[in-house]
């Protein structure tokens, strides 16, 4: 992408000094060789005057003086004499001709040699201007291209970002309208996705689980059909209990191939490494808000999730904190048993007791947020085989359980 803009934007400058600069550089020569006619016609209607009130012939030494060094002045008087004083001027000199009153003329020359020295000089400035100015050009060239090249990358990347299932906004702008009228819509489509898909899953295991229960009543109904003394009842029941269990089996089949879909994702992370990212990502709203995230992650715990949807969840729960809580927020990442433990806390008051069975139940906020944030966090968390828990309400402590990567060293 830079290349492209930064070649676009040099051909452009190119036509652009060549179209002005050959132009500029050809009257330049013009007009130094116009300059040089003038110049001379000035001085030899000065030299024909001088030899006009001569009262004879001018000597040699006066007409040297009346021209400057390296030119040359014929005078040509009525009877036919020529006087000459100067230096050959050469071949193809430049000239001017003054004729006398009284008859002959006086013709003034200039070393052609001399003119065109005059028209490099100027060229080579000419050039020399075209090059700086084409120098210049390439320099904000290349700086357009860092500035515009950039922004489109990270929009790329975030809209890629978001094809993988990463649906963390992002407050980053880049100060082209265009472009970050682009970003509001990624993060705009990024929230109706995040809440689409926690519609869906919402659905999903609301609907799992009214089957599962109108199941479990319609087996125990059939189970008591069976019971009866007529062998036409009892087989009768048992083929409706038979395809009941079917169902049964198909309703896990489908639950488990969603959950194996999600964890196919799921790859060996390093845990602390993911976390310092979504707070790298969170400065410059640090800045405007004064607030300060610290963050306590050692290198070298690696978890099985999707790097995504780990910083995802953690970052709605930094976000929660932002929004909800106060002071210092603190994430902290250790191992437990069989697990690596993300904790996210802060200084605020924490959880309102009337809230804490429900925080995690979309919908549900404790002031004018969305309830989407936590519920979307736990549902991302829980597709990679872990979990999120409100360890602590007051003041509030998320842990966010992930299962350890297998020991691939082979010991």
């Amino acid at each position: 992408m830079r290349r492209r803009l930064l070649s676009a934007t040099l051909a452009v400058v190119a036509v652009s000094v060549l179209s002005l600069g050959l132009p500029l550089l050809l009257v330049t020569v013009r007009l130094i060789a116009d300059s040089a006619r003038t110049e001379l016609l000035r001085q030899v209607q000065t030299v024909s005057v001088v030899v006009e009130d001569s009262p004879g012939p001018p000597a040699v030494e006066q007409l040297t003086r009346l021209v400057p060094a390296g030119e040359q002045v014929r005078v040509t008087l009525p009877d036919g004499t020529v006087l000459r004083a100067g230096p050959d001027p050469g071949t193809d000199p430049y000239a001017a001709v003054a004729p006398l009153p009284a008859g002959g003329a006086v013709t003034l020359f200039r070393p052609a040699a001399s003119v065109r020295a005059r028209q490099w000089r100027a060229g080579l400035a000419v050039a020399a201007g075209m090059a700086g100015s084409g120098l210049l050009a390439a320099v904000a060239a290349v700086l357009v291209a860092r500035r515009l090249a950039e922004p489109l990358r990270d929009v790329a990347d975030r809209a890629a970002r978001l094809g993988r299932g990463d649906f963390r906004p992002s407050p980053h702008r880049h100060g082209v309208p265009e472009l970050d009228r682009v970003s509001d819509v990624l993060d705009h489509s990024a929230r109706e996705i995040a809440e689409a898909i926690q519609r869906e899953r919402a659905l999903a295991s609301d609907v799992s689980h009214q089957l599962r229960g109108r199941l479990t009543a319609l087996r125990m109904r059939l189970e008591e059909i069976a019971l009866s003394p007529d062998p036409d009842v009892r087989r009768e029941a048992g083929a409706a209990l038979e395809q009941a269990e079917r169902l049964s089996g198909v309703i896990d089949e489908v639950l488990a191939q969603t959950r194996r879909a999600r964890a196919e994702t799921a790859t060996d992370v390093d845990v602390g490494r993911e976390v310092a990212a979504v707070v790298g990502e969170r400065e410059p709203e640090l800045r405007r808000l004064g607030r300060e995230v610290l963050v306590d992650a050692p290198d070298g715990l690696v978890a099985r999730a999707d790097p995504g949807r780990l910083q995802q969840a953690v970052g709605a729960l930094v976000d929660n904190a932002l929004e909800h809580g106060a002071g210092t927020v603190r994430v902290g990442v250790r191992r437990s048993a069989r697990h690596a433990l993300v904790e996210v806390t802060d200084d605020g008051p924490g959880v309102p007791a009337a809230l804490v069975p429900h925080v995690f139940e979309r919908g549900v906020s404790g002031a004018d947020g969305t309830g989407i944030g936590l519920a979307l966090a736990r549902a991302l968390v829980e597709s990679d085989g872990g979990r999120l828990e409100l360890s602590r309400p007051h003041p509030p402590v998320f842990a966010v359980y992930l299962p350890l990567a297998p020991d691939r060293s082979g010991a």
